[in-house]
Order: structure tokens, then C-alpha cells, then sequence
């Protein structure tokens, strides 16, 4: 199956796709929300379940979007017409154009914020003071725009001029800072410390909370669920061999997470400083650990550099999802439907940007047991949304496009495939599904 929408595009490597979708996967996830949970959660014993989950929960599902993707050539609601053109199914692949709009409304509010962070720290450098204050509203609205524009201007390059390329040039970047920030913090004396804690598992501390935190960002850290890496997929040619694709995707997103760990957690005991400091981990704990340290200021703008890239490339692959649905849907150029998307997503989220600030009306509104519209942005989009998303993908793939379907795309490409191919459709029918109901139950049910 094809599309003959123009401006649709296609990777011109495997290594382009890679590199795109690790792109789309790596983000502030990765290096803010991973180091904090292994923090919380016992450092080795957590690095140890979360390899776990990576395997038996996210690549199954990685390999399973991908296959969907490339076998239609389509966005994810063309994705699942292809085979269920009537009925409620449509409504899967609507859900993930919502979400990524969603996700992207509120996630461009925190790139921003850490865009403008990072231009502060290199002020700072050559002037010795900071620039940055409290934002207000406006402020806010200004740095949210200013990261929207800089996604807009990527995607609407293409696959191949704009996002591929640009990935190219992201990725690698931010894996040469992550390994400069990593030398320096292992320079400092009782750095090993925080190394050990990291790679050392203690068993007595794997608890259910630990394994379900564990699953929840092997899950969310992977982009499963809202479309990104089906569109990604969608964009391979035939030829390119599915199982290699998404085990690389996976294996590169799991060795940034890990090495955000290694960035951090040397220096915070090196330091002097709480593993366990939580959510705030990055933007209190860290900033002492730079200042406590020669050279610490280059060290903190390379740091928040390294953010704003990590956040672009995730913002890149959100944006992209929408705009693959008006072109592949409606037949709209790639100029006018980038253009159109953004400045939704700006609308969208504005009232996420107000948030932002303490005294805004919309900082106190309490639904569902979250204070302030951000949060409750955050749990509706990202921990209900996607779940929910990929849930019922393993259902789709199971009762309406067929599991035997399903291995056959990747067979075509990946013929070794065949040896572990009962097992994925093992996973994909029952043990990602029940995996991710858990997941879905935890989203309500405090579990210590």
C-alpha cells in the first residue's frame, strides 16, 4: 500500500530513520525524568528493572508501530482505515494526532524555558551575571513561540531536508556533549561513588513501586503510543530491514538514558549532594553541583544546551505526526499543513504556558486530583493518552490486522526474523497488553 500524497517523503538511510526516530525518543524524558527516577527508586536496582522493561515491553511495541507504519505507508488514522476503514477503529489513529498536538502544546512550553535557560548560562559566561528573571506571562508565551518556530522551521524542510537532516546533525552533537559533561564529572574527586550506586543493583530495594516506575519510563521514554514512530516507520523503504530499525532506535534511547545517569549522578556525590532530590533534580540539585565545580558555568550552558537539542528532536517527531495526517488525509502541501499545525499547537497551548506561572488562574484550577492545568495537560496526554494508545495498537494488531500479518511484514525485510517471530506475537498478544494495563491501573492506584 501507497500514498500518492505530495511532499510525503522517505528516509534515504537506515541510519537517517534511526538516528530521526531516536531523535523522536530521546528528549527532556531521557535526561530529566529518567536520572530523578533511578534517583527515587535506588539507582542500580532501578537501571536493572528498567533494562528489563526496555526489552520485553518496549521493543515488542517499537517493532510493532514500525511494521504498521512502513506496511501502509500512512499516517496512523490512514494506518488503521488500510484495514478497518468503517467502524470505531479510525478513532485509535485520531487519538494520536490529539495527543501528539497535546504533548506538544505543553512540551514546547518546557523547551522553551530550558531554551531560555541555556541562552542565560552562555550570558552569564561572558558577562558574569544573570540575565534570566522570573518570567511573566508574556515572557513565557515568547519562549513557547520561539521553540515552536524552531520545530516549524525543521519539519517543514521535509524528511529528508529537514527532519533526516537535521537528526544527522542533533544526534551525534548531543551524545559528544553528554560524553564532555560525563569526562569532567568523572574528574572530580569521589566521583566513583555515584558510579557504583548507579551500576550497582541492590535487590532489596525492588519493590512493585520500583518495577511499575520502572515500566512507566521504559514505556514513556520510547515515544509508544502517540504515532511518532508509526509515522517514522511509514516513511521506510522496503528494503530496510525492520528488526535492525527499531533495535537500534530502542538500543540508542536506552544508552542516552543511561548515560544522563553517568552525567549526573558522579557529580552529585561527588559533591556532596541527595540522589533522591526528585522531580527537581536538574533544575535545583544541578545547578549547585555546577557551581560547586572548576568550570562548572561552561559545564551548566553545555548541560542546558544539551536539553534544548534533546527537546527539539522529541518536538520535531510530534509535529510531524500532525502534519503527516493533512497531507496524507487532505492532500495539503507540507508548507501550508506545518504552518497550520503550529500555529494550533500555539493556540492550544497557551493556556499551558499561563500555567507556567504561579499567579495565573490557571496554575490553581484542580481536576482529577492534579492542582494547575500543566499537570493535568501532562497526566491526561502522557500518562493516560499513550497508554492507552499503544493498548489498544497490541489489540488492533491482534484482532483486525492480524498478528500473522504483522510478522509477515517484518519477515520481509528481516528473514532471521523467523526465529523469534512466535515469540513477539506472544508478547504483542498478552504480555505487552497486560503490561500496559498495569501501567494504565498505577495512573490511579498510589503503589508504594
Amino acid at each position: 500500500m501507497s500514498s500518492s500524497a505530495p511532499d510525503r517523503g522517505q528516509w534515504s538511510s537506515q541510519i537517517g530513520f534511526v538516528l530521526a526516530a531516536a531523535g523522536s525518543a530521546v528528549g527532556l524524558g531521557n535526561i530529566w525524568r529518567f536520572p530523578y527516577s533511578a534517583g527515587q527508586n535506588g539507582g542500580g536496582a532501578f537501571v536493572l528493572v528498567y533494562l528489563l522493561c526496555v526489552v520485553a515491553l518496549g521493543l515488542p511495541v517499537m517493532l510493532l508501530e514500525v511494521s504498521l507504519g512502513r506496511a501502509t505507508q500512512k499516517n496512523p488514522v490512514g494506518a488503521i482505515r488500510a484495514f478497518r476503514p468503517g467502524g470505531g477503529w479510525p478513532a485509535l489513529g485520531y487519538l494520536a494526532i490529539v495527543t501528539g498536538v497535546g504533548i506538544l502544546s505543553y512540551y514546547a512550553v518546557v523547551a522553551g524555558q530550558v531554551l531560555a535557560v541555556f541562552i542565560d548560562s552562555t550570558q552569564k559566561i561572558f558577562s558574569g551575571q544573570s540575565h534570566l528573571h522570573t518570567l511573566g506571562p508574556g515572557g513565557i508565551l515568547l519562549c513557547f513561540a520561539a521553540f515552536l518556530l524552531l520545530t516549524l522551521l525543521v519539519v517543514v524542510g521535509g524528511v529528508q531536508r529537514g527532519i533526516e537532516r537535521w537528526a544527522k546533525l542533533l544526534m551525534p552533537l548531543l551524545l559528544l556533549v553528554m560524553l564532555a559533561i560525563i569526562a569532567r564529572g568523572l574528574l572530580l574527586p569521589g566521583a566513583m561513588e555515584g558510579v557504583r550506586w548507579l551500576v550497582t543493583p541492590d535487590f532489596s530495594k525492588i519493590t512493585l513501586g520500583v518495577v511499575l516506575d520502572a515500566m512507566a519510563q521504559a514505556f514513556f521514554s520510547l515515544s509508544l503510543g502517540m504515532g511518532a514512530m508509526l509515522t517514522y516507520g511509514s516513511y521506510l523503504s522496503r528494503r530496510q530491514n525492520l528488526v535492525q530499525c527499531a533495535s537500534w532506535v530502542v538500543a540508542s534511547d536506552t544508552a542516552v538514558a543511561i548515560l544522563a545517569g553517568f552525567m549526573i549522578f558522579p557529580a552529585v556525590f561527588a559533591l556532596g549532594q541527595q540522589p533522591d532530590a526528585g522531580p527537581n533534580l536538574i533544575f535545583k540539585v544541578l545547578p549547585a553541583v555546577f557551581n560547586g565545580m572548576p568550570g562548572g558555568e561552561v559545564i551548566g550552558a553545555l548541560f542546558f544546551f544539551l536539553l534544548s537539542v534533546a527537546a527539539l528532536t522529541s518536538t520535531v517527531s510530534l509535529l510531524e505526526v500532525v502534519s503527516a495526517f493533512f497531507i496524507d488525509e487532505l492532500g495539503w502541501s507540507r508548507r501550508r499543513t506545518v504552518w497550520s499545525a503550529a500555529a494550533v499547537t500555539f493556540v492550544v497551548g497557551i493556556p499551558a504556558a499561563l500555567a507556567w506561572v504561579s499567579v495565573s488562574p490557571w496554575s490553581t484550577v484542580r481536576v482529577l486530583g492534579r492542582t494547575g492545568l500543566f499537570d493535568l495537560m501532562d497526566f491526561l496526554f502522557t500518562n493516560l493518552s499513550l497508554p492507552i494508545g499503544a493498548l489498544l495498537l497490541c489489540v488492533f494488531a491482534s484482532r483486525v490486522w492480524g498478528l500473522g500479518r504483522a510478522s509477515d511484514e517484518v519477515l520481509s525485510s528481516s528473514p532471521r526474523f523467523s526465529s523469534v517471530a512466535a515469540i513477539w506475537r506472544f508478547f504483542v498478544r498478552w504480555v505487552c497488553p497486560l503490561f500496559i494495563a498495569v501501567i494504565l491501573l498505577t495512573r490511579f492506584l498510589p503503589v508504594g
